[in-house]
């Protein structure tokens, strides 16, 4: 798929790339902190509802500014539904009943570690992408890393389990996702911006639908965690999607994705900062172990390795502006 999504040349004079680059990545590791402040008062599918009809709102916006129509057929919609329900919709709650068991630092981390789930999958649902053992070994280190934020050697003492499961879950379906999307999707000829505010506002449906089966209506909307749902979802869904893609079009994908390793650390700083969350020797340390791993897989040693792996990059750089 081509993207539509680009900034005019004095947009970006006025705002260089880097900056751009900074905000997002402030966007998506403060997510982690709104997710946590807003399941303080509002059960983790209404916070995912909330988030959604935010993030939709602000993508709608842009699509009416753009003039860009959704897309058509009825197959590219049912492919659309199954992205929103991989790539929105189910991470988007498992994050959210996750921290509310564990520190929205950990969250921030398990969710680096979709690079690393991504490679995996896409040696084995990807012919284009084979194993090299610069990759294996990256996917080798990731693991490592994940055993020391877990603390395995303590026999995962004062861990919750199931919370970190949910969150390592969430992360998990970002790449099923990308994979889904890339094998679907990937020849259409609508805009990515069309198709994503097509994916989104169906992933809305889909919680519109849940939410009421299993949540009762909130007693009270209490103004702090409203506001952190709505900043949520409308800077760390619609508004980072939107910058994501100025950045692609920008200064390539290669570069944008180098987000996705400062999101964890300003996760953890944010969490211990305002949050007041604890933070043993372990979680950083594994988390640098863990990055490290996720950039060793996506390193590319020579130009011919490039080729084939670029739609699956930027197929996987689309989906990554909703997490």
């Amino acid at each position: 798929m081509s993207s539509s999504v680009t900034s005019s040349p004095a947009v970006r004079r006025a705002f260089d790339w880097r900056l751009r680059f900074g905000l997002l990545s402030l966007v998506w590791g403060f997510s982690f902190l709104f997710m946590k402040v807003g399941t303080e008062s509002f059960a983790p599918f209404q916070v995912t509802l909330g988030r959604l009809v935010f993030g939709t709102a602000v993508v709608a916006v842009a699509m009416a500014v753009k003039r860009e129509r959704l897309p058509r057929g009825a197959w590219t919609w049912v492919h659309l539904a199954v992205a929103g329900f991989l790539l929105n919709a189910l991470p988007f709650s498992l994050f959210a009943f996750s921290e509310l068991t564990i520190p929205s630092s950990l969250a921030g981390i398990c969710n680096a570690t979709s690079p690393l789930w991504g490679m995996a999958l896409s040696l084995v649902a990807l012919s284009e992408d084979r194993p090299t053992r610069r990759r294996v070994a990256g996917l080798g280190i990731g693991f490592l890393g994940v055993l020391t934020v877990l603390g395995v050697w303590q026999g995962f003492h004062g861990l919750d389990v199931t919370g970190t499961a949910l969150a390592l879950l969430a992360s998990l379906s970002y790449p099923a996702g990308w994979i889904y999307v890339r094998r679907t999707l990937a020849g259409s000829s609508h805009s990515h911006l069309s198709l994503t505010g097509a994916q989104l506002g169906l992933a809305t449906l889909q919680l519109a639908v849940v939410t009421p089966l299993f949540t009762s209506m909130p007693t009270g909307f209490p103004v702090v965690p409203l506001l952190a749902v709505a900043a949520l979802g409308t800077l760390g869904t619609g508004l980072a999607f939107l910058i994501q893609y100025d950045l692609v079009a920008e200064v390539g994908p290669t570069t944008a994705q180098m987000v996705t390793y400062f999101t964890p650390v300003i996760a953890t700083a944010a969490g211990v900062a305002l949050l007041g969350e604890s933070l043993t020797w372990s979680t950083p340390v594994g988390a640098v172990i863990v990055l490290a791993g996720a950039a060793l897989t996506q390193s590319r040693p020579g130009a011919a390795g490039d080729t084939a792996a670029e739609p699956t990059r930027r197929a996987a750089e689309r989906e990554q502006a909703t997490a």
